[in-house]
């Protein structure tokens, strides 16, 4: 079910008769730069207009609850004990994370919560770095502790590393913590340099779908490409010691040594090579507002990690090719980590109910399955949601 900030914010006043702040935490899409982020590449993140919603006020009672509406669970808590992970719920663990670590920054007042969103589960857009960027921004709020946001980005996502388990990268929470309504983000990720560039989408939207699959063995894959590269770079540093990453290799250091990769490793490190070059090249078509240039390239990317990367899957390709063969498309790509999830469209306005109603017959007919189709607009990172902006969304 989803929620928005509104159904926050009565639950909450109905749970504890008292007034919340409210804070508004999105998800977020990668319009370029896939499978780059740990081979210390570039990524093009944003935000987007799907959420979670946190309401929070200090507890009068000193006793602290967080409820979860997705869940209708309560979780209570001693902040002045030990916060250590928990079997169960095991929702709690991406909050329980963000305490552990702003308990380093001084001492937390006990505090009601609840708290849920519309962020559509499983669909690659972030649910849960928005969970652990919003809750840490809310308390860094409630709490006065006057965290800056990029240290709030490292603690949220210390708290999915060390608390959840698992060992994403930066970009998700930096996109839901740092975006900018109308930009989109280009992250270095080596540095953590960023710059925004506009993103002028007046005669066209971006248009999610969702294959509504996600195929196995998705984490060993993952695993298995990142050691590929691995082998890649170290095949490189024989012949060029001032290589850490792929980041320091160029298209044409990886032709001449073509012949000394094993396996798939060169089709993997040509990937990544051809896609940090290409989120650059992406920017600049953006700064010109040559979004054609820029479409041109998603679908490049797809080819790319369709064909050399190999993270891909049938449904995935069958959403480009439809894409790819519709006048009112101009760039598609599969986004994400691969094997099931998401496809982001760049669709002009007047083709988009024809390209929904193609897409969605076509992948019934098929695979006998449903596609979810989502519209988002380009959002600011976290932020205090005010009483005025409630009462514009009601």
């Amino acid at each position: 079910m989803d929620f928005l900030p509104q159904d926050v914010a009565v639950k909450f006043r109905e749970r504890f008769s008292a007034e919340p702040l409210l804070v508004r935490a999105p998800g977020r899409i990668n319009l370029i730069g896939e499978h780059t982020d740990y081979n210390d590449g570039f990524v093009m993140p944003a935000a987007i207009d799907y959420g979670t919603y946190f309401a929070l006020a200090p507890a009068t009672d000193g006793v602290t609850e967080i409820f979860s509406l997705k869940f209708n669970e309560t979780f209570g808590l001693d902040l002045d004990g030990e916060i250590i992970p928990v079997k169960n719920p095991s929702w709690v663990n991406y909050l329980l994370g963000v305490i552990h670590q702003l308990k380093q920054h001084g001492r937390l007042k006990p505090f009601k919560c609840v708290f849920g969103g519309n962020i559509p589960i499983g669909s690659g857009l972030s649910s849960s770095a928005s969970v652990e960027c919003g809750f840490a921004f809310a308390l860094n709020e409630l709490n006065k502790l006057n965290i800056d946001r990029q240290k709030l980005v490292l603690i949220a996502q210390w708290s999915e590393h060390n608390f959840v388990g698992v060992k994403c990268g930066i970009m998700d929470q930096f996109a839901s913590m740092m975006s900018k309504k109308g930009h989109v983000i280009l992250l270095d990720c080596r540095s953590l340099a960023y710059s925004y560039s506009p993103f002028q989408l007046s005669e066209h939207s971006l248009v999610l779908c969702d294959t509504r699959v996600k195929h196995a063995l998705v984490d060993s894959d993952y695993n298995t490409r990142r050691q590929e590269c691995e082998r890649g770079v170290a095949r490189l540093q024989k012949h060029y010691p001032e290589v850490r990453s792929l980041r320091d290799v160029d298209e044409q250091m990886l032709r001449n040594h073509e012949g000394e990769f094993e396996g798939k490793e060169f089709n993997r490190c040509l990937y990544v090579v051809q896609e940090i070059a290409r989120v650059q090249s992406a920017n600049h078509d953006l700064k010109n507002n040559n979004l054609a240039a820029f479409g041109k390239k998603m679908f490049e990317t797809h080819r790319g990690l369709s064909e050399l990367y190999q993270v891909s899957c049938e449904e995935l390709d069958f959403f480009v090719d439809i894409a790819q063969k519709h006048t009112g498309v101009i760039g598609a790509r599969m986004m994400g980590g691969g094997f099931g999830g998401c496809t982001i469209n760049l669709v002009r306005n007047e083709a988009i109910d024809e390209f929904i109603t193609a897409l969605t017959k076509s992948y019934q007919s098929s695979f006998g399955k449903e596609a979810g189709i989502y519209r988002v607009a380009l959002e600011n990172g976290v932020s205090i949601v005010r009483e005025h902006d409630l009462n514009m969304i009601l």
